[in-house]
This record gives structure tokens, C-alpha cells and sequence, in this order.
């Protein structure tokens, strides 16, 4: 287990985020540093699957080990969405701001407003495939609130707290967030190896 393994992901705030969790004798490398530029298509209609893809793509065409993540925010009053498809919530361009207008105005007039962030991770190791997940529960803000963090967190309020992800800081969301409990649970089984 001591070669590098490779984070199928090319958004520089996930991997600082995992590599400050999945520290240690492993290198964690992302996509760029194995000169994969193509754009690998997330198609599938879980999570679960999406992840997977990313993975199974990596593995088959680069040949190195490899984990991937995909993270929805499913917002209860919503029925479940945005879902699995979080980031073109607004449209194809991944436009966090346009994703943030639209949940909002989907929510507007709704009392409803819990929401949880669910993050899975497929890990490839050989011919072995394993999952890991991470949840943390929470509520919508009536409008963003922070300057750090992406995607939604200027918005997501998680249970126990009063601030945004994005007004908490990296310090404490790293150490609370779906992300984190996912990576957690990546490193502890990677240590394990």
C-alpha cells in the first residue's frame, strides 16, 4: 500500500480537504498529476454509481489504484434534491452561485428546510472494490452567509451549529463535514491495509 493512489478528482478544495485527512505513508495524487485531462462523465442516477465511474475509469485506462467521491446535497423539502445532481443543479457549467440561487428559489415560501450532505467514496485497490459514506444533517439558510468553503456551504448550517460551512472555516468543517466522515472512514481502512 505504499505507492500512490490516486484521488479521481481535479477541484482543488476536495483534495486539499482529503489529503489533510487521508495524511500518511500513502501519496495522494489527483487527477492532473497523472496527466488525466478528459472530462469523466458522471451518468449515473446514484452517488454511488457516479463515484464509482470516476474510479473504475481511472483504474482501467491509467491502471493505478484509485478513489472518487460524489457528494449531494438532498434538501428533505425538496423530495431529496438536488441529489446526485448537486453540482449542475442550475445547469451544466457547475455555477456554485447559480446552484445557490436556484435552491433558494425552490425553496422559497417552503418551512421545510432540512437538508443533509451525503458524500460517497469507491475505493479501487487491485481487482477489490469498497464504499464508504458519510452524512452530516443540517438546514438551509434563507441566503448565503461566509466567505470560505464551495459549492453550498454558504447556505447549509449544520446540526449543532449556528454558522454556515462556509462561515465555520475549513478547520471545523474538516473535522465534521460528509466529507470528512467519508475520508475518515477511507483512511482508517487504508491504515488497516
Amino acid at each position: 500500500m505504499k505507492n500512490k493512489l490516486v484521488f479521481a478528482t481535479n477541484n482543488i478544495h476536495k483534495l486539499s480537504e482529503v489529503k489533510d485527512i487521508v495524511s500518511g505513508d500513502i501519496p495522494i495524487v489527483s487527477l492532473a498529476d497523472i496527466g488525466c485531462v478528459e472530462d469523466i462523465p458522471e451518468t449515473a442516477e446514484t452517488l454511488e454509481g457516479n463515484a464509482f465511474i470516476k474510479a473504475r475509469y481511472v483504474k482501467e485506462k491509467y491502471g493505478y489504484n484509485c478513489f472518487a467521491d460524489d457528494t449531494g446535497l438532498e434538501v428533505e423539502g425538496l423530495d431529496g434534491a438536488p441529489g446526485v445532481y448537486s453540482a449542475r443543479y442550475a445547469g451544466p457549467a457547475h455555477d456554485s452561485q447559480a446552484n445557490i440561487r436556484k435552491l433558494l428559489q425552490s425553496l422559497d415560501g417552503k418551512t421545510n428546510r432540512k437538508a443533509r450532505f451525503r458524500t460517497v467514496i469507491a475505493l479501487i485497490l487491485g481487482a477489490r472494490e469498497y464504499l464508504f459514506e458519510g452524512i452530516i444533517n443540517g438546514n438551509i439558510t434563507e441566503s448565503p452567509r461566509g466567505t470560505n468553503g464551495f459549492g453550498y456551504d454558504p447556505v447549509f448550517v449544520p446540526d449543532g451549529h449556528t454558522e454556515t460551512f462556509a462561515e465555520l472555516g475549513d478547520a471545523i468543517k474538516n473535522t465534521i463535514s460528509h466529507r470528512a466522515k467519508a475520508a475518515n472512514q477511507l483512511a482508517r481502512f487504508l491504515a488497516a491495509e
